[in-house]
């Protein structure tokens, strides 16, 4: 007998529509007001998800052993005094990694010169504390800044990339800035002396010719990259051999027009660096590098929100594809951006004004999430802040946020201000609702999935009311892709009929994906044999 199907509704969505609108549908948990919290990071166990470390300047951490629901505070000490830009990594035995500068000059030991190397700290399990490890960068009277350290999932070595200053903000033509890399083999108590992987150099004032913002990434076979900003603009460079060698040069991947360093209204200091991330997940990306920042190439008063990718081990680089997809005049700054090795899902987070008047003195601020199924292709957009806040110039809020996952427990983090009060918040993404995205109705678009249940193909009929690209994929329960129908394919007005074989698959329940703009919803699929 004939079986009647409702359609599947998807919206093309721009702007500051009601749902953008509507309370955020991700419970925001509050981490800490101690200390005036700014400049956050945060890591995620990827043996057991209950377990999150985090911290914030100057000497704040904190852990959570249930999910991020709840958050413990901790100062931070070390013999070599604190510092700022912490950095929290976790390595595959569950161990947990905080980096951050010195402060010589605020402890007993002061024959070193301010931020002159950077520390880190190990701590077994998230509730454990953490206690002093090593160091590694010292090189007077040279000063260190804008550490950052990635984990080779295969041997848990760590890999730092950071800034070196012959003399921070310096104006002296003879003082410059260049990127350096080292290494540890044993949780951090040795490094390697640091080896300059930046040809061109930059100034030394910490603003658009300084050579900042290296992120790396470890690559599926153990490759190491990472990108920064500087005076030749978005740059690379790799090292295929565990770091002992790099491109003679690095080589140039996009403009960054206006430069890193921008103002935002609002903000005390804004800037658009680079995140280097590499997919090393089972998924159909595997390999794909990405890197993500921000500028201001469509005006002062429009920053936006970016990504380029290479399949190709970084030989060559997409076009820039934006990621926020509001109307034009809004801001977007402070990006972070990580994958989910687990599902090879991208996630982002960054401040949006998307929500209010398109003006240069607006400064009401929400916080969003980003994330992309289709390795970079598109992007759905959806906020995570409960409120918006209002930042004050004269309130120093750090230089970025940050955003950790794991087979799909995703939690950003990042810094608000309520009546001059800093705090530090996370968010407990719901991927359901994000899978269930369901606004106002576009007339004219649906989706028909039949058999169902299908033994050894499952067909699709997909009806849109205008062109455009569409992806489809076929996902377990769980949401590891099984197989792709569709990839950001143009789809013409009318309908098009799909197939997907299930005869390979065991007998139970599956989920069709269908990728629209920046909402994508499921059909569930049964198979039986």
């Amino acid at each position: 007998m004939s079986r009647q199907f409702l359609p599947l509704v998807l919206v093309f969505g721009l702007g500051a529509s009601s749902a953008l609108r509507a309370q955020s549908a991700h419970p925001n948990v509050l981490v800490s007001t101690i200390s005036s919290p700014e400049e956050t990071a945060i890591a995620i166990n990827p043996k057991n998800t209950r377990e999150l470390v985090a911290g914030a300047n100057i000497s704040n951490q904190y852990y959570s052993t249930n999910g991020g629901q709840t958050w413990t505070w901790r100062p931070l000490s070390s013999p070599y005094g604190v510092w700022g830009d912490p950095c929290v990594v976790a390595d595959t035995t569950g161990a947990f990694y905080f980096f951050h500068l010195s402060n010589p000059g605020g402890s007993v030991n002061t024959s070193f010169p301010f931020v002159d190397r950077m520390q880190v700290q190990r701590a077994a399990t998230a509730a454990t504390p953490f206690t002093f490890r090593g160091y590694f960068g010292l090189n007077p009277p040279k000063q260190q800044d804008k550490e950052w350290v990635a984990v080779n999932r295969k041997t848990n070595a760590l890999y730092a990339t950071w800034t070196e200053f012959d003399a921070y903000g310096s104006l002296a033509s003879t003082d410059s800035s260049r990127i350096v890399f080292s290494k540890s083999r044993d949780q951090g108590l040795t490094w390697t002396a640091p080896k300059r992987i930046s040809k061109v150099g930059g100034d030394a004032v910490d603003e658009d010719n300084t050579v900042e913002g290296a992120v790396p990434a470890v690559g599926p076979n153990g490759e190491i990259y990472t990108a920064w900003a500087g005076p030749l603009g978005l740059t690379f460079n790799r090292s295929l051999d565990d770091g002992l060698t790099w491109l003679r040069s690095e080589k140039v991947i996009a403009s960054v027009p206006g430069g890193w360093d921008f103002p935002v209204a609002g903000i005390y200091r804004a800037n658009g660096l680079p995140i280097t991330a590499c997919d090393v997940s089972q998924g159909p990306n595997r390999g794909t590098i990405y890197v993500n920042w921000s500028d201001q190439r469509n005006g002062p008063s429009d920053t936006d929100v970016w990504l380029v990718k290479s399949t190709d081990g970084g030989q060559t680089w997409s076009a820039p594809r934006r990621v926020n997809n509001d109307t034009a005049g809004h801001q977007q700054f402070f990006t972070w951006m990580t994958i989910d090795q687990a599902t090879g899902y991208l996630w982002f987070v960054f401040y949006d004004r998307r929500n209010y008047p398109a003006n240069a003195t607006e400064t009401r601020t929400d916080v969003y999430g980003a994330r992309s199924t289709d390795g970079g292709q598109t992007f759905q957009n959806f906020r995570l802040s409960q409120s918006p806040f209002v930042p004050n110039p004269g309130v120093f809020f750090g230089d970025y946020t940050n955003i950790t996952a794991h087979n799909n427990v995703v939690r950003p983090i990042w810094t608000r201000l309520d009546n001059q009060q800093l705090s530090v918040w996370t968010a407990l993404i719901d991927v359901t609702v994000l899978a269930n995205k369901n606004a106002a109705t576009l007339p004219g678009l649906s989706l028909q999935v039949y058999p169902n249940p299908a033994r050894e193909a499952v067909q699709a009929a997909l009806q849109l009311p205008l062109a455009a690209p569409a992806t489809v994929r076929l996902l377990s329960l769980e949401g590891q892709l099984l197989r792709t129908v569709l990839n950001h394919e143009l789809i013409t007005t009318g309908q098009r009929r799909l197939t997907s074989p299930v005869a390979d698959l065991a007998a139970g329940v599956y989920l069709l994906e269908v990728q629209v703009g920046e909402y994508s919803l499921h059909r569930k699929v049964l198979v039986a044999h």
